[in-house]
């Protein structure tokens, strides 16, 4: 029987790269975004069982509930992977922050995964099985003047995904993280020059594509990797962990 994934934020980016990595290995994938026209486009190029459920992250927990039964409803009753990927980052510095933004940033990066995780991984753990994958970043883990609460809510979404290692690993839930550096995206598609120059002086010279965190993430979710819980796997060039002087 093919696994039934969910993968927030998959109508673009990583997250549209990941619903066709898993697609490729054989998992039916339920792509959700705010955008329809995107994810009805996404799920006719997928093709087989894959579906489209809008959603918005951003709404209050009781929306986010709602959309988690629907996702369920719509994998006939059965989640084995949630992937949570969606993610907005305001780049601006402290004191431009608007209170709009923040408390956009905190409800998508933060409390949506905890919702979502709260509602779906229950019913993993009933039946002795699942994965999640919370897509981090680079970023949690060094200081940065404009992206600072992009950073903490990464940052706080890692440590989620470690005690949420612990808390549903024992019942058969494997929770990971796997953690972008600088990656081409719709999310800094402006700020090309910027990327490039910011990979330029890692190992790999260049920066990230979405389709290489992606295989990170079908790895994890895979039998392959099934003495893997609560890790957090840099996919980033060296970026973190490294420096050329």
């Amino acid at each position: 029987m093919a696994l039934h994934a969910i993968v927030t934020g998959s109508t673009s980016g990583i997250g549209a790269a990941t619903a066709r990595a898993l697609t490729a290995a054989g998992v039916r994938v339920l792509v959700t975004g705010r955008d329809k026209s995107r994810g009805d486009a996404l799920v006719a190029e997928l093709g087989g069982d894959s579906v489209f459920v809008p959603s918005d992250l951003a709404a209050g927990p009781d929306e986010v509930r709602a959309f988690a039964a629907a996702a369920t409803g719509a994998l006939d009753g059965r989640v084995d992977v949630l992937v949570h990927n969606a993610a907005v980052c305001p780049a601006v510095d402290t004191v431009s922050l608007t209170d709009a933004d923040l408390d956009t940033a905190l409800a998508v990066n933060v409390r949506a995964p905890h919702v979502l995780t709260a509602a779906l991984a229950p019913a993993m753990a009933g039946r002795g099985s699942g994965a999640i994958v919370v897509v981090g970043s680079w970023m949690a883990h060094v200081g940065h003047p404009f992206v600072g609460l992009y950073s903490a809510t990464k940052a706080a979404e890692i440590q989620l995904a470690r005690s949420w290692a612990a808390e549903f690993g024992p019942r058969g839930v494997r929770v990971n993280t796997v953690s972008p550096g600088a990656t081409r995206t719709p999310i800094n598609e402006n700020d090309d020059a910027v990327v490039t120059a910011m990979t330029a002086r890692t190992p790999a010279g260049r920066p990230g594509r979405p389709e290489e965190v992606a295989a990170a993430i079908t790895w994890l979710v895979s039998d392959a990797a099934g003495y893997v819980h609560g890790a957090e796997i840099a996919v980033d060039g060296g970026i973190t962990s490294t420096s050329l002087g």
